[in-house]
């Protein structure tokens, strides 16, 4: 898919092959830090929520299974590694960092300008043309 076609946001692109290198995606991803949403959940799970209230207009991440704090870390983690991140901002960080489970799921993390690295993260559906695309980038 085009680099162009990957979203219809501006910033929900993931940057280029090779666009940062392998020592900065390293020092990254040693500083970013996930943390649950209760907007994509229906169980709180181990994430450390005292409620959660799902939004119907949300993804939720516990859709189809549980997934733990620990396994939702490495996703994040793994993603930053291979490099499926946006454009970092001012602040070093992406806005996005995206990822795939070894089921073949694929995740979105968000992270907002004033989070300082803390990124919530829900699955991607079939029908968003960005699943597609970091399915297609995933080595």
């Amino acid at each position: 898919m085009p680099q162009s076609r990957q979203s219809q946001l501006k910033d929900r692109r993931a940057v280029a092959p090779d666009t940062v290198s392998p020592a900065d995606l390293r020092a990254l991803s040693k500083k970013v830090t996930y943390v649950g949403h209760g907007n994509h959940k229906r169980f709180p799970a181990d994430y450390g929520l005292t409620s959660t209230s799902p939004r119907p207009t949300k993804s939720l991440c516990d859709m189809t299974r549980t997934i733990l704090l620990e396994e939702a870390v490495a996703l994040l983690k793994c993603g930053v590694l291979k490099g499926i991140i946006s454009q970092p901002r001012a602040d070093g960080f992406p806005k996005y960092i995206w990822s795939v489970s070894a089921a073949g799921e694929v995740f979105e993390a968000k992270s907002h300008p004033n989070d300082n690295g803390r990124y919530h993260g829900y699955p991607l559906e079939n029908e968003d043309a960005m699943r597609a695309h970091i399915l297609s980038i995933w080595k």
